[in-house]
């Protein structure tokens, strides 16, 4: 049985200095002068395909220790995307991601945030049922922040998150582009090894129809 959590927004921070940013919240869009916000997300609530939730405010330690052979493949209607896992860098966030795919969790929801030149960004479990509140969701769990040194690179996988760094959930961005203004700030977790052309292609609503993992321990 689920248990209701506190909304907590969760953020895709800019910390490059600019003079004005897009902060999507849900489907509006507006301008503002702040310099940390880039995408929103949310740890939340209620998700039942989410792995043995934790008592709230707690952070989740994912039980799947990856082998490093594992690849994430996404399908889409307009084609297929592959990344690979950063286990060695990520080993918590990899092993949450996994996990969520495997209870289908990603299956049917949305690429909610398009932004050319920028980022892609999926994995909120509200935009399945096009819920106003779309780019709040996520499984209902934080996840540790493991930061590292690797880039942000055209294709580089990362998770999303608030000003608190230790609140990435669910949602996850793909980077159209280098964007090291983000390097050391957010766990990048995996690299587009297939598919880039597509993930090139996608706007929103455009949907995970499933997400699998290749070569994953049984």
């Amino acid at each position: 049985m689920s248990r209701p959590f506190a909304r907590v927004p969760v953020v895709l921070l800019a910390v490059a200095l600019v003079a004005s940013i897009f902060v999507v919240q849900g489907c509006a869009t507006q301008k503002t002068d702040s310099t940390d916000k880039v995408a929103e997300e949310s740890t939340t609530t209620e998700q039942s395909a989410a792995p043995q939730v934790p008592q709230e405010g707690d952070l989740y330690t994912s039980g799947y220790a990856a082998n490093g052979k594992e690849i994430a493949v996404i399908q889409t209607d307009k084609g297929v995307i592959k990344f690979e896992f950063y286990a060695k860098d990520a080993p918590n966030t990899v092993g949450a991601f996994i996990e969520l795919a495997q209870a289908g969790f990603y299956d049917g929801t949305k690429f909610h945030r398009v932004e050319p030149a920028f980022v892609i960004q999926g994995g909120d479990p509200l935009s399945k049922t096009d819920d106003p509140m779309v780019g709040t969701g996520g499984p209902g769990y934080s996840l540790k922040a493991e930061f590292g040194s690797r880039q942000h690179l055209d294709g580089s996988v990362a998770m999303a998150r608030s000003q608190d760094p230790d609140s990435a959930g669910s949602q996850f961005y793909i980077c159209l582009g280098p964007q090291p203004f983000l390097d050391g700030n957010y766990t990048v977790f995996g690299q587009v090894i297939e598919g880039m052309d597509v993930v090139k292609q996608i706007g929103v609503g455009d949907a995970m129809n499933s997400v699998t993992i290749e070569n994953a321990n049984q």
